[in-house]
């Protein structure tokens, strides 16, 4: 079993060198244990993913140039996630407003190659079968 995310959980990006948390909207006026409960569908870079710090990914234009201009010695560049696809996978049996509940077992691809995971759910007490 894996336990729901809500809005606070703690992320990190493979390529990234801060945490960051995860922002949820009410909208669907759902809540996980006091805060709004998160789907697959929170995926929106800066509404709900925001940056980790810098990015050392090789494949983001900003840090290919930064680096190219230091003479090919990797140069971090602030982050900006690009995340096109929802994070997978949902939990299959959990729906909130029709769309699959997020679970600390997701995973969410940026763009420039890094991985973004759940550290923390932000709660404890709401489990996903």
């Amino acid at each position: 079993m894996s336990v729901q995310v809500c809005m606070g959980a703690m992320m990190q990006c493979s390529f990234g060198v801060a945490p960051s948390s995860l922002v949820v909207l009410p909208t669907s006026q759902v809540l996980a244990g006091g805060p709004p409960a998160a789907t697959i569908m929170d995926n929106v870079p800066i509404v709900n993913i925001p940056p980790f710090g810098m990015c050392n990914s090789p494949s983001n234009p900003t840090v290919a140039a930064a680096t190219a201009a230091a003479l090919g010695v990797l140069t971090p560049m602030p982050c900006v996630p690009v995340t096109a696809a929802p994070w997978v996978p949902g939990a299959p049996t959990v729906l909130i407003g029709n769309m699959p509940a997020l679970t600390d077992q997701s995973k969410l691809m940026c763009s420039w190659g890094g991985v973004i995971q759940i550290v923390s759910p932000g709660e404890f007490t709401v489990m996903d079968p």
